[in-house]
């Protein structure tokens, strides 16, 4: 028994650093199957927690925002209903199942302020100078292109918007704060404030008014 779970855990181990190391040069988002563990608030890191999240983005009436690689709507559909059905939110996800999995869930819940797009960040389907807030939710280590990835969503907030990215240390595509701070510093972005600590951690980077 001893033996199998040390196998066990040595397999996932070597699973999560092979996927770590192939997303510096693929996308390799996580599979709609897995999408039941993305769901779910993890109790060991509070700032991950859709509800924090939510708080630190500072939301007001009739915002427009983006949740970028929104996957099975963790964030998307609480935050829809935080907005009260006000507003606008844009569920981005490269996989049509997730959004799919999103659009059953807003119709039960009767949302009606979210919109889809299915796409990828590079492929110009940002327009520029539109959101109040984007959120990126343990998505940008699965971005192999980081610094492109950040320059589009720079240019698609409004000027006063803000960029909120959530990493937690259990994610396997984990980002460091000194290296998102490095990358979104030298794109023009400025630091807003910051929650958490190492396991689980938001910044709010704004863009400056122009």
């Amino acid at each position: 028994m001893t033996f199998f779970l040390i196998t066990l855990f040595s397999l996932i181990l070597i699973t999560l650093f092979t996927w770590r190391f192939l997303s510096n040069y693929y996308s390799l988002p996580c599979p709609s199957w897995l999408s039941w563990m993305v769901e779910m608030d993890n109790p060991f890191a509070k700032t991950h927690k859709a509800s924090r999240i939510i708080e630190h983005l500072q939301i007001k009436p009739n915002m427009t925002i983006l949740d970028m690689g929104c996957g099975p709507g963790r964030v998307t559909i609480p935050l829809a209903k935080a907005m009260r059905n006000n507003g606008e939110i844009v569920a981005m996800d490269t996989q049509m199942t997730m959004l799919e999995r999103i659009e059953k869930k807003a119709i039960l819940e009767k949302l009606t302020n979210i919109k889809f797009l299915h796409a990828c960040l590079g492929e110009n389907k940002l327009e520029k100078n539109k959101f109040d807030r984007i959120l990126l939710v343990a998505v940008l280590g699965e971005i192999p292109n980081r610094e492109l990835a950040l320059k589009e969503l720079f240019f698609s907030l409004k000027p006063g918007g803000m960029l909120s990215i959530t990493e937690t240390l259990f994610d396997p595509h984990y980002q460091r704060i000194k290296m998102v701070l490095s990358l979104a510093n030298k794109l023009g972005f400025q630091e807003e404030n910051r929650y958490g600590n190492i396991i689980a951690y938001t910044i709010n980077l704004k863009r400056p008014l122009e």
